[in-house]
């Protein structure tokens, strides 16, 4: 029997208060999986397409192109973006990537950061020696996609995009105004970030700065992160003769400034990596009852690292990783001096140099700290110089370095009870389920630099895999983390 005009309509209008009804039923984190499970192919089309642009500081026009692009992409999703820089700023300065969207009546912004450049490269030590050919190789029965960049950070800019597309199919509104800052100098030191900060303080305020860098725990459980360790650098040179000399005949006479370098860097920590510089570990801001609760309940991954890693032993005197993140430490991160391999002579080398790198922690200040150092090498009988040493200089003094203190950036750490957090641990958790909270994250992220021009408070939220070769050759990214990372994102951008 055909229907009548007034029974179709009824008809067609429950089918659509059926189909609103399922459409508000769905979560932010259900609208992600449903957009990108049909289009994984197509998607990772997309993203390598955005890893081939090459990201790295040498290259300021490919930089800019990374920049254009990604305000073209936020428009292309409805937000507002441009480019943001500084008065007198060097012209190559990467600009920040800002865009916005704005919701009606609502009572909060949430700033999205992450960063589109990424370490140097080496292509030699890459597998295909192309590291802005994105490949896709299957590994343990999964595909990740290789690429400089791919796991950071430029991942997180990809989800948050794709978030953004899934939140727009399924007609889910936004609740709050979001703000998107993505940096192009990050891997570069953030020289010029709180500046640009400073110079748009209109356009970069929120609520909350969520960081969008890192990898998460190694369990693959999602992490959440309430700090970072700050990080300060000195670059040692140690003189011996001014030109090299034949071991044989000078040997046992000659200084050689290898071996003072070893010896002044051997006495600087024990066996078991303690540092023994006088102070070192002084002023350090203890963890309170939250901070201590959470790293107490945080899963420890020492011995599935140890295997993976290939470590005989570690550090830390029985201390584990997570705990050790929350302490100060000195690391050298290259020696250099004379030859070695085909090109070793049987000499005394002129200068032996090392690079150290000092993580902080909340409460020691980057110049401090450097200044702890120098005051022990000067301890050990070393006339310090600010500049490379004069022929008079090296010869009025026994021992004689050369030390370059480069500026650091301090550590941060937001209190973990803050009545964002929980909304932000809530949101995250509809995605992911139960989350690993930690206070402090290993790396640094300039995240003093964004809480004093924002005036605000940040927390981490990584979605890279822990294996993903950061900074490294062959840097990857698990093609399930982006999924997943898309997903969190989701939930984070339709946060009330």
């Amino acid at each position: 029997m055909p229907l009548t005009r007034t029974l179709l309509a009824a008809v067609l209008a429950a089918s659509c208060a059926v189909a609103d009804k399922t459409e508000a039923q769905t979560t932010p984190p259900q609208a992600a999986k449903n957009y990108t499970t049909p289009r994984q192919a197509e998607l990772t089309q997309q993203f390598s397409n955005f890893l081939a642009i090459p990201n790295v500081a040498a290259d300021p026009a490919n930089l800019h192109k990374n920049a254009e692009f990604l305000v073209a992409q936020l428009q292309q999703h409805g937000a507002e973006a441009k480019l943001l820089t500084a008065p007198g700023l060097p012209a190559a300065t990467p600009p920040v990537v800002w865009g916005e969207i704005k919701t009606p009546g609502a009572k909060r912004t949430i700033v999205f950061y992450a960063h589109y450049d990424g370490q140097p490269v080496t292509p030699s030590e890459w597998d295909t020696g192309q590291p802005f050919t994105p490949i896709i190789k299957q590994v343990d029965g999964e595909p990740r996609i290789y690429a400089r960049g791919a796991g950071d950070d430029k991942a997180a800019i990809f989800a948050q995009l794709t978030a953004l597309s899934a939140l727009q199919d399924a007609h889910i509104p936004l609740q709050s105004n979001i703000r998107f800052i993505w940096e192009g100098e990050e891997e570069a030191g953030s020289a010029h970030l709180e500046q640009i900060l400073m110079a748009n303080r209109d356009l970069i305020h929120g609520d909350i700065w969520l960081v969008c860098d890192g990898p998460v725990d190694q369990t693959r459980r999602q992490n959440l992160i309430f700090g970072a360790r700050g990080d300060a650098h000195l670059q040692i040179t140690i003189y011996g003769p001014d030109h090299a000399l034949h071991s044989g005949h000078y040997g046992n006479w000659a200084p050689n400034p290898a071996m003072m370098l070893a010896q002044l860097l051997a006495g600087m920590k024990d066996a078991n990596g303690h540092v023994l510089i006088p102070h070192f570990y002084d002023g350090i801001v203890p963890l309170g009852p939250v901070e201590k609760k959470a790293l107490a309940e945080a899963p420890v991954n020492d011995e599935m690292l140890r295997n993976e890693f290939v470590l005989g032993h570690t550090d830390g005197a029985g201390k584990h990783l997570l705990e050790l993140l929350n302490e100060p430490s000195l690391n050298i991160n290259g020696i250099s001096s004379g030859q070695t391999g085909a090109h070793s002579t049987n000499s005394i080398p002129t200068t032996a140099t090392a690079n150290l790198d000092l993580r902080l922690v909340v409460g020691i200040d980057p110049k401090t700290q450097q200044q702890r150092v120098i005051d022990y090498i000067r301890s050990q009988g070393y006339f310090i110089t600010e500049a490379p040493a004069t022929r008079e200089q090296r010869l009025a003094h026994p021992k004689v370095a050369y030390i370059q203190a480069e500026g650091g950036e301090p550590a941060s750490r937001t209190p973990m009870d803050l009545p964002i957090a929980a909304d932000v641990i809530h949101a995250i958790e509809t995605a992911r389920g139960k989350i690993i909270l930690l206070p402090t994250f290993g790396g640094t992220v300039p995240l003093d630099a964004m809480e004093r021009a924002a005036q605000t408070r940040t927390i981490t939220v990584p979605i890279a895999n822990h294996d993903d070769n950061q900074h490294a050759a062959n840097e990857n990214l698990r093609l399930q983390n982006l999924w997943d990372g898309t997903e969190t994102m989701a939930a984070l951008i339709a946060m009330p």
